[in-house]
């Protein structure tokens, strides 16, 4: 008979974990699973990639941090749905979704947590332990996740680590180099570096602007450009305009051709304070971009350092500076990196393999 899975999420705007959940219910099996997610806050971009046919989409809109009759009508949608699990995901979906599936009365409840968070509170945390008192299973994509909520005191036999999936690349998106840089306003004859994020503290991008000016200074023929938007972005233009980078640092903003774009820069930088599984390095893998990345837990599982990528200390951007330099002149080690970071996306990243593992997942859970 088949199950019922009800998936509770803040938004589906263009994330990771919405991206991963979104794979999710496209490709569970529809012979074994009825789906159901419910949209706490808002739609989003990723709403026109969700297929309605096979997963109902309910959007509640929240307003604010606490709204409490969007928790009242969460219960009731939950109760009217009858599902056999509800698995949440993210901090909101994770504190409202699992209280209001244990006052509907559901068995088993589920979370996903996607990153180490240290912006977390106390007050957070503690609501993270409470909640984990009745939640059955815990989902995660990075090892590193589940050592931080250990530390801060949940009990890391709750967590299932579960990688990120990736789809294979769509050939008809596929775009030439002199398109690519046209796009970016960006003279292809230069070697171009790219980071593909929200514009966030967390991707602690002031360190990575200054690298960028450092090598462009070196070297003379290297541009660096962002991809991508967020409450950072007049921090930052400030930022490389007072360190006088703005000839060739570029914060070109959110682009939905970003994947068309990828294959054609020489190097792609993730130096992020903190990360559960970043998509941007599994993307740069599959698209035979070498990566180098800072040296947190997150990235250690993906950028295993000078097999799939080079990883450097968090802050120091000299360091940055050399590496990207070495990389950029010695093709060698970039077809190597390249070469072994694409097998470990095939082997270890499959879009249907992490589809596979999440039904095999809720399946145990249910029996237990």
């Amino acid at each position: 008979m088949k199950k019922h899975v009800c998936w509770i999420i803040p938004t589906l705007d263009r994330g990771g974990a919405e991206k991963q959940l979104v794979m999710l219910a496209n490709r569970l099996d529809p012979t074994q699973f009825d789906a159901t997610l419910i949209v706490l806050t808002r739609t989003g971009p990723l709403e026109k990639e969700l297929d309605t046919h096979r997963t109902r989409l309910i959007v509640l809109g929240k307003k604010g941090k606490f709204d409490p009759s969007t928790l009242w009508r969460l219960t009731r949608e939950i109760r009217s749905l009858r599902p056999d699990l509800v698995h949440t995901w993210i901090f909101a979906a994770n504190a409202y979704g699992r209280v209001a599936a244990r006052w509907a009365g559901i068995r088993c409840i589920l979370a996903s947590e996607r990153s180490a968070d240290p912006w977390k509170s106390s007050l957070h945390l503690a609501i993270d332990k409470m909640l984990a008192s009745f939640t059955r299973g815990i989902t995660t994509n990075s090892y590193g996740v589940v050592d931080f909520y250990a530390a801060k005191g949940i009990d890391r036999k709750l967590f299932e680590v579960i990688p990120n999936g990736m789809e294979p690349r769509d050939p008809s998106t596929e775009i030439t180099r002199e398109e690519a840089f046209a796009r970016l306003g960006i003279d292809p004859a230069r070697r171009l570096i790219l980071s593909i994020g929200r514009l966030w503290p967390q991707k602690n991008y002031k360190d990575l602007i200054w690298s960028a000016e450092m090598l462009r200074v070196l070297r003379g023929d290297t541009s660096y450009a962002i991809l991508g938007e967020g409450p950072e972005r007049q921090r930052l233009e400030e930022y490389r305009d007072n360190v006088r980078a703005a000839s060739e640092v570029y914060l070109v903003g959110h682009r939905e051709d970003a994947m068309s774009i990828l294959p054609h820069a020489d190097l792609l930088w993730n130096g992020s304070l903190y990360e559960g599984q970043s998509n941007a390095i599994l993307e740069a893998m599959q698209a035979g971009v070498p990566v180098i990345a800072s040296d947190i837990p997150g990235n250690r599982e993906l950028v295993r350092d000078g097999e799939t990528g080079i990883l450097f200390p968090v802050g120091e951007v000299d360091r940055l500076m050399r590496l990207s330099n070495l990389l950029l002149q010695d093709q060698s080690m970039r077809n190597r990196l390249i070469d072994a970071a694409g097998k470990h996306v095939r082997q270890e990243h499959d879009a249907q393999k992490m589809v596979d593992r999440h039904a095999e997942y809720y399946r145990r859970m249910l029996s237990t």
